[in-house]
């Protein structure tokens, strides 16, 4: 991908990829925005926030090289434990990862400063959502990992048609779309919550569980 669309977030991306931090020192960073990835065919798909800063941001590929027990390797289990991917850690795009009926994608393709987004960012970068989810064409049941990316992909689940009012943010709650898709919520697999143990790695299973259970009753359209 080459947008430019949000200066903020192509600075930052850049210097990160240019100051880097020191035990990725001798690597290239990626630093540009980080596309979606997966199964063309899937049912499931995934929305994150965004790309980590000497994450995906360094590694071109979404819940890719956070560490070993960050994000993506937390997510990765999830999926794991449910069919939809081939092992249980995402460390770099060479180290064999495959996904079956699922697709990650996130609500912001740059990394943002703190994790961040601003709601112009957010907008902007819809317009790369909307069509990559219309080019997903046997997706059926949509996962928003955190409350940023349920609000990022509503605008564009909601013309269908879909229930007029944007849905509350809850873990495990799921959103009947009346073309007979389904939106689940998901607390994000952030350090921040899965240290707390506010999102065990149980909880997240259940919600994959759920989202493949959903695929599989999902009429084709």
């Amino acid at each position: 991908m080459t947008c430019t669309a949000c200066d903020r977030l192509r600075q930052y991306c850049c210097g990160v990829g240019t100051t880097k931090r020191a035990s990725f020192k001798d690597q290239t960073y990626w630093a540009r925005p980080v596309p979606g990835f997966g199964d063309p065919g899937a049912r499931v798909v995934i929305i994150g926030l965004a790309p980590a800063a000497h994450g995906a941001n360094r590694t071109g590929r979404m819940f890719t090289g956070d560490g070993t027990g960050g994000s993506g390797d937390f997510l990765m289990t999830a999926l794991h434990a449910n069919g939809l991917a081939n092992q249980t850690f995402s460390q770099d795009t060479g180290d064999g990862l495959r996904l079956t009926n699922a697709w990650i994608t996130a609500a912001v393709r740059c990394a943002p400063p703190d994790n961040t987004p601003t709601p112009a960012e957010i907008g902007t970068c819809r317009t790369h959502l909307r069509a990559e989810l219309a080019a997903l064409r046997d997706a059926c049941v949509y996962v928003a990992l955190g409350r940023i990316a349920l609000d990022a992909v509503w605008p564009v689940l909601a013309p269908l048609p879909a229930p007029a009012r944007k849905p509350a943010f809850a873990h495990g709650a799921v959103v009947a779309l009346s073309d007979g898709k389904s939106l689940v919520s998901s607390y994000h697999p952030s350090r921040q919550n899965t240290h707390t143990g506010r999102l065990t790695a149980s909880m997240l299973a259940d919600v994959f569980r759920l989202a493949v259970d959903l695929s599989s009753q999902a009429r084709t359209v």
